[in-house]
């Protein structure tokens, strides 16, 4: 009768049966035996397979005890990513050694190679509670960088004390925060550490030339962090140059100058908020309110917009749309649709970030315009489920003067440079 500790995992063999070819980056991590491994690469590279197959080879190793592994994201929906990706190969792959699987608790149960049981959870670090208590034999981390450096250092790490557990690291780079430490931490100066840090075009089933065709069409810091996996300072914020661009002030209607604006209006706890631009891509006027009755924002708009000679104003007309831009018109204001559509706002961020990059854009001062210039710098990229970069405010940030501001520039962008989604 033979023991758990005479059955030996072959984890070569084990990804051949699963029907998995590691690339060559791929392959030396999973050859890597140190504890902690950091994993510091571009969009699509990749690394969401390599966490997956490390956790299901984990899940497998026979072991004398009760295996305990989890996958913790920023969220569940980027826990699940990893998570789902576990659940998919044990059940096409393995389907007889699975024990349980409680789809409500994110707990998937195997038996392992030594007939013990090996438990994989997913789980979320906006609840640090939940990340409290038991101990782990390993643990995935996906976009760490995205983590507060408290997760890791008072939640994470602790809970592989006692049974020497590992730990894999993956994110895209942000910025040189903690992540970025302990990826330094992988380049010598610790000897249970092995970090790496790879651009997405070196893994080789992308198309380089689609690759390299994004870097004319998003702004360059945010190419160099999400696709060359650069760790570029500030690199969390979509906008470059914001203060740069502070630099100017209100200024009265001009007789014989064209003026656009830009109108977001307001919905729930939101702003309604109003910016007009001249030819010269200065920012001339901004208003922003909030709850006030319908009749009299519309009212305020008009009276506005008629002191500036009747700019068109291009407002964000996701929803009801038509019925808005009628109201408007009918109060004289000369209003022109723009559905928001995750295609189309990231064209219209994308031109703003451009054009500020560019130092073509003149905003107030930041003690004319407090809410805008804050707005604009906390306005922060990230990477979806999906590998796709996308752009927002984060939690409890409005975006208000970010879009408004974004609709006025809209018909000034560069017709010669494209726009594309990230």
């Amino acid at each position: 009768m033979s023991s758990v500790a005479s059955v030996v995992l072959d984890k070569t063999a084990l990804f051949r049966d699963l029907q998995y070819t590691p690339h060559p980056g791929q392959f030396v991590i999973h050859q890597s035996t140190a504890l902690r491994r950091v994993v510091a690469c571009g969009v699509r590279w990749g690394k969401s397979k390599v966490a997956s197959m490390e956790a299901v080879a984990a899940a497998l190793e026979p072991r004398d005890h009760h295996c305990v592994g989890w996958v913790v994201g920023p969220t569940y929906d980027i826990a699940d990513r990893v998570y789902r990706e576990i659940v998919m190969t044990m059940a096409e792959h393995l389907k007889h050694r699975i024990v349980s699987l409680r789809e409500h608790e994110k707990r998937l149960v195997v038996r392992n190679l030594g007939g013990g049981l090996s438990e994989i959870r997913a789980k979320s670090a906006d609840n640090p509670v939940s990340l409290l208590g038991e101990g782990l034999d390993w643990l995935v981390v996906d976009e760490a960088s995205r983590l507060k450096p408290m997760i890791w250092e008072s939640y994470l790490s602790q809970r592989l004390i006692d049974k020497r557990g590992w730990a894999l690291l993956i994110s895209t780079p942000k910025g040189k925060g903690w992540f970025y430490d302990l990826y330094r931490r992988g380049q010598g100066a610790d000897a249970d550490y092995q970090s790496w840090n790879w651009p997405s075009v070196t893994n080789p089933r992308l198309d380089r030339k689609v690759i390299e065709a994004e870097r004319a069409r998003i702004p360059d810091r945010t190419f160099r962090q999400e696709y060359e996996a650069e760790f570029c300072e500030g690199s969390g914020s979509v906008f470059r140059g914001v203060r740069e661009a502070a630099r100017g002030a209100w200024q009265n209607p001009i007789a014989g100058e064209t003026y656009w604006a830009g109108l977001d209006l307001a919905r729930v706890e939101d702003y309604t908020v109003l910016v007009i631009v001249n030819s010269k891509r200065e920012v001339v006027f901004a208003d922003r309110f909030t709850r006030i009755d319908w009749s009299v924002q519309v009212s305020r708009i008009a009276a506005a917009c008629e002191r500036y000679g009747g700019p068109r104003v291009f407002v964000d007309s996701t929803g009801p749309g038509e019925p808005i831009v009628a109201s408007l018109r009918s109060a004289g204001i000369r209003a022109r649709p723009f559905v928001m559509s995750a295609q189309s706002k990231t064209d219209l961020i994308n031109n703003l970030a451009l054009l500020l990059e560019k130092g073509e854009v003149v905003l107030p001062r930041p003690e004319l315009w407090s809410a805008g210039i804050e707005e604009l710098e906390s306005y922060e990229f990230s990477t979806s489920d999906a590998g796709n970069v996308r752009m927002s405010s984060p939690s409890g940030v409005h975006d208000d003067c970010v879009v408004a501001l974004a609709l006025a520039l809209w018909p000034l962008r560069r017709r010669s440079e494209p726009i594309f989604l990230l």
